[in-house]
């Protein structure tokens, strides 16, 4: 069946939005909902790119390179403005001048579609994507149909969004502000009924001073959840437990891992897992007055059990039992971009990793160092995010890789600081590269058959990901 717009021509059943910054994953995903809804929606962003911009226009979404005024000539009906955007910006100034009315993708999510839901919200400084994900496709699983706006692609729906047809929404909630006009975390838009907090560190030093403030923000969005909702997070956070004695109104669960012989935060948890396998690919879930449950699943590292035992007890909440959900988890098929496998030439798998945090990149390398047998494991890191190109983890990046057996740092173009110190106290072999295509031979001549190489980025890193297969297929066809 034909979508409604071009069944009826030019008659949009809701409006016209024009969204400033559409190829960003969530923006994107504000698109797609939008216009799943029967919005007419056009969009700009700096880089119209795929694979976002695929997505949209395949969707029917008209995509304008830069942000130039005469993309607003066509006057919408509202302007939504991404979070990038900031005075200055031509459309921006255009848009104030001209007296358009405008509001932020969180605050049109809100009003526009969550109104009325049960809204599931996954919070934290990592793993939001992931269990995000896994709590989409626990519902759907579940045979509940749920709507979702995710910061990534779960490979289960091979798309970042969706409105769903029933009353369930789940919402990767960012803690990063909402909009030139709108410094409150996006997070708090959302009001949601579920809450899960994977973990709860400094990151985003761009525009939070220190960890209180990210505490604060965090805190904001517990004083929307109502008293009959659910607060999930993990057993034994300093930081959380911190937040969480500010004031809390609404029921607690939390999660943690442990083997049952009573040391460790994650023993006393409500939620909790003991391995059955050292790279967290099978682990037994243990709930007081209920049968263990044993799950196999293809994912691997505690970050991800974790992330299950989150998503597990978020779904529980809307009255999904624990069997169900262990079923789900064994035909979750990941997320692309976390820990995916590009491909394998020569013998040398090749992943590529959202990772940009120290604690992320070792939770992600000693995941796939458990499962790497007697291969080395090879990690490739570019510090891209805002918080790494301004130095504020430095003192945590040289441990964070001690998992691999070899590390190669890349130095971006731009940074206002060096990492050969970290290379200097790096506690795993490592090397400095400048150059992508540097960086790609030394990989190309160093990785040997067996070996795991992992590419670390919250970007594009220079299309290094499709250089690196290129150029090990062409030295295989030269041995």
């Amino acid at each position: 069946m034909l979508p409604l717009p071009a069944l009826f021509g030019e008659i949009w059943l809701k409006g016209h939005i024009h969204i400033l910054g559409i190829c960003g994953t969530f923006m994107g995903g504000i698109a797609l909902l939008a216009r799943e809804m029967g919005f007419r929606v056009t969009g700009s962003d700096a880089a119209v790119y795929p694979p976002m911009s695929t997505q949209l226009r395949a969707a029917g979404i008209d995509l304008m390179e830069g942000y130039l005024p005469e993309h607003l000539h066509e006057r919408p009906d509202c302007v939504v403005v991404g979070n990038a955007m900031t005075r200055g910006n031509p459309a921006v100034e255009y848009m104030l001048n001209a007296g358009l009315p405008y509001t932020s993708g969180p605050q049109w999510l809100a009003e526009n579609l969550l109104h009325g839901k049960w809204v599931l919200a996954v919070a934290g400084t990592h793993g939001k994507t992931s269990t995000s994900s896994l709590l989409a496709w626990i519902l759907e699983y579940a045979g509940m149909a749920p709507g979702f706006l995710i910061g990534g692609v779960p490979a289960n729906f091979g798309l970042s969004a969706r409105s769903g047809s029933s009353d369930f929404f789940v919402v990767e909630a960012d803690e990063y502000d909402t909009a030139f006009f709108d410094k409150r975390s996006k997070f708090v838009h959302y009001r949601p009924r579920t809450l899960a907090i994977n973990n709860l560190e400094f990151d985003h030093a761009d525009i939070f001073d220190d960890l209180a403030a990210i505490q604060r923000q965090f805190h904001h969005l517990l004083r929307c959840i109502p008293g009959e909702g659910l607060v999930v997070h993990p057993q034994g956070v300093a930081s959380i437990q911190q937040m969480l004695a500010m004031g809390c109104w609404t029921p607690t669960t939390c999660f943690g891992l442990g083997d049952g012989t009573g040391d460790g935060p994650g023993e006393s948890a409500d939620w909790r897992a003991e391995l059955l396998a050292a790279d967290g690919s099978a682990f037994r879930l243990h709930r007081a007055g209920e049968p263990a449950l044993d799950i196999s699943w293809s994912q691997c590292g505690l970050h991800n059990v974790e992330n299950a035992l989150a998503a597990m007890a978020a779904a529980r909440h809307v009255g999904v039992a624990p069997s169900v959900s262990a079923a789900a988890l064994g035909e979750f098929k990941g997320v692309k971009r976390r820990l995916e496998l590009l491909g394998r030439v020569r013998d040398v798998a090749v992943y590529d990793d959202f990772a940009h945090h120290p604690t992320a990149i070792a939770t992600t390398l000693e995941g796939l160092r458990a499962r790497a047998g007697n291969g080395r494991l090879i990690a490739l890191v570019e510090p891209r995010s805002n918080t790494m190109r301004m130095g504020d983890h430095r003192a945590q990046l040289a441990t964070s890789t001690a998992a691999a057996d070899l590390v190669f740092w890349f130095q971006p173009p731009g940074m206002n600081w060096s990492l050969e110190s970290v290379v200097e106290q790096s506690t795993a072999p490592a090397r400095l590269v400048g150059s992508i295509d540097e960086l790609v031979q030394a990989v190309a001549v160093e990785a040997m058959p067996g070996d795991q190489v992992v590419i670390m980025s919250n970007g594009s890193f220079g299309g290094i990901h499709q250089k690196l297969l290129d150029q090990l297929a062409r030295a295989e066809k030269h041995e």
